[in-house]
């Protein structure tokens, strides 16, 4: 039964189609909008469901590019620490030495681009463990913001600061529209070239893939370098609609993003994985948020519901590729991989 379910899931995949989990993630996200409008009128409203967009549209950002990491059997913990030193970076240069917007922005996602290298070669190179590597370049990029920024929140920044992340495309914000973008484009390269079959490949079975002619390195590096990218450009859009750098913003950034991509159905053993589901997932924790901010939840209760729902992805996680109840909370066997991924 394990086996027909991950070849019907594959096949689901291969036709753009939707698999359970994604079903399972879109009904959530719908009884969570049912229940919030009842428990406070301003939950359903179009400037509150706007409102919701801008402040996740970052999160599906980053999610679109570490959705691929996951899929390959990576991890990346360092996209809040590195949005935030990117961020710091392009408000310190534009207001204490006189950078122009775009030089600054081009600088910020070449920091983020940077970490991004960074973590890559750790990981392929010298074999370091993603959660390691990137646990310590997290705490190196945090570190480069407060010295960047001498622990102070840099404002007295130049008029157009905040075009990026308030204004319009049309009728669409436009951090709404960079991510919209994002996920056509990350939709496509993982379905539809070679790379992004490559990707499913390497988490399907790393070995199986270098055996049939994947340069599994390079393509590790490209993944890692588009999450620092992504996690620049996040850190931009933040700080241009708070109209500041501050080094202490993006604190659980990388959980948020973590939580979307494991709620949108990407498998922790890697080989499995939508971006189209990790968008439902970031809506899911954004609605959340601002629902709970909304009825008046205690902030400290807020994370308690945050944990509760990575349980609950995690849990949803091994309940839908489990064959049978009671293999559910079986933990896999090391090496074990998702059957059918690498084709």
């Amino acid at each position: 039964m394990s086996t027909l379910s991950t070849r019907l899931r594959t096949r689901l995949r291969e036709r753009g189609g939707i698999d359970v989990q994604t079903v399972v993630t879109l009904a959530v996200l719908i009884a969570m909008i049912v229940v919030f409008s009842q428990l406070n009128d301003r939950f359903l409203t179009v400037d509150n469901f706007k409102n919701v967009l801008v402040q996740t549209a970052p999160v599906m950002l980053v999610g679109c590019a570490v959705t691929l990491v996951m899929i390959a059997r990576g991890l990346d913990l360092s996209v809040g620490s590195v949005a935030a030193v990117a961020a710091v970076f392009a408000a310190a240069f534009t207001a204490r030495h006189g950078w122009s917007l775009v030089a600054a922005g081009i600088g910020a996602l070449a920091i983020g681009g940077l970490f991004g290298l960074v973590n890559g070669l750790l990981i392929v190179r010298l074999q370091v463990n993603p959660i390691i590597a990137t646990l310590g370049t997290m705490n190196v990029a945090r570190g480069a913001a407060y010295l960047i920024s001498s622990s102070a929140i840099i404002v007295g920044l130049p008029a157009g600061w905040g075009d990026l992340g308030t204004s319009s495309v049309g009728p669409v914000p436009t951090p709404v529209a960079i991510a919209l973008v994002a996920i056509v484009v990350f939709q496509l390269v993982l379905n539809r070239t070679a790379f992004g079959r490559h990707v499913y490949a390497i988490g399907g079975n790393e070995e199986t893939a270098r055996l049939s002619g994947v340069n599994v390195g390079r393509a590790l590096v490209i993944l890692y370098v588009l999450a620092g990218l992504t996690a620049g450009l996040a850190g931009l859009m933040m700080a241009s609609r708070f109209g500041s750098g501050d080094p202490n913003a993006y604190v659980g950034f990388e959980f948020d993003v973590i939580v979307a991509v494991i709620l949108g159905g990407t498998s922790l053993a890697g080989g499995e994985g939508r971006v189209a589901g990790t968008v439902l997932g970031a809506l899911i924790v954004g609605f959340l948020s601002n629902s709970l901010n909304l009825i008046g939840v205690d902030p400290f209760w807020q994370y308690v519901a945050k944990g509760t729902v990575l349980i609950f992805a995690v849990v949803l996680d091994r309940f839908v590729r489990s064959g049978t109840a009671g293999a559910q909370l079986r933990l896999p066997r090391l090496g074990r991989r998702t059957a059918g991924a690498a084709a």
